[in-house]
C-alpha cells in the first residue's frame, strides 16, 4: 500500500527496510533468509530500474526525502516486494513532472498478468503516463460509475458535479 504522506523513520535505512520486509514475508511463507549476494544484487537492479541512485538506499526511511523520493521510494518497495495487489493512494500528489513520469514509468514496468494495482487519483494528468483497464468512480463510499480511460478524460473536462447529479436523480 502507497500513501498520500508516506512516514518518515530515522535511523532505518531504505535497505535495511526492504531487507527487512523480504526476509519477515519469506519467513512468512516457510522460506529462509534471502541469502546477502541475491538481496543486493535484487536491489541494485531494481534500484536502476526506477533511476534511484544507491546513495539514496543508505538514507533513513523518508527523512527528508522530497515528495518525488518518498513515491519513488514505494515504487521501489512495490517492486522489491512484488504484491499480488497494490493500493497508491494518490501517487502522484506532490510530483513534478518529471518524478510523475518516473513514478509511473515505474508502475507501468511493474503491471503483469499476476497482479493488480488499483491507482486513486483526483487528476488525469497520472492517467497520461499510467494507462487505466478500467476507471471507477467512488461516491459516499461506492462505485457509482464505471467506463475506460474515456471516462477519466469526461471527469478532468466536466468535473465531478455531473455525476453526483445523476446518482441523487
Amino acid at each position: 500500500m502507497s500513501f498520500q504522506y508516506p512516514v518518515e523513520i530515522p535511523g532505518v535505512s531504505v535497505t535495511n527496510f526492504i531487507k527487512t520486509a523480504i526476509n519477515e514475508t519469506r519467513k512468512a511463507k516457510g522460506l529462509k533468509d534471502m541469502p546477502a549476494n541475491e538481496m543486493l544484487k535484487l536491489i541494485r537492479e531494481k534500484a536502476e530500474m526506477l533511476e534511484i541512485d544507491r546513495k539514496f538506499l543508505s538514507r533513513s526511511l523518508n527523512e527528508g526525502f522530497s515528495g518525488g523520493e518518498k513515491k519513488r521510494n514505494e515504487i521501489f518497495q512495490m517492486a522489491m516486494l512484488e504484491p499480488k495487489l497494490a493500493i497508491l493512494d494518490e501517487t502522484d500528489s506532490g510530483l513534478d513532472i518529471d518524478a510523475l513520469r518516473i513514478v509511473a514509468n515505474g508502475v507501468n514496468k511493474l503491471k503483469s498478468k499476476d497482479n493488480a494495482v488499483i491507482v486513486i487519483t483526483h487528476y488525469q494528468r497520472l492517467l497520461d503516463y499510467i494507462v487505466p483497464d478500467f476507471v471507477h468512480v467512488l461516491y459516499n463510499g461506492r462505485i457509482v460509475k464505471s467506463g475506460g480511460k474515456e471516462l477519466a478524460h469526461e471527469l478532468e473536462e466536466k468535473g465531478y458535479d455531473w455525476i453526483k447529479e445523476e446518482v441523487n436523480a
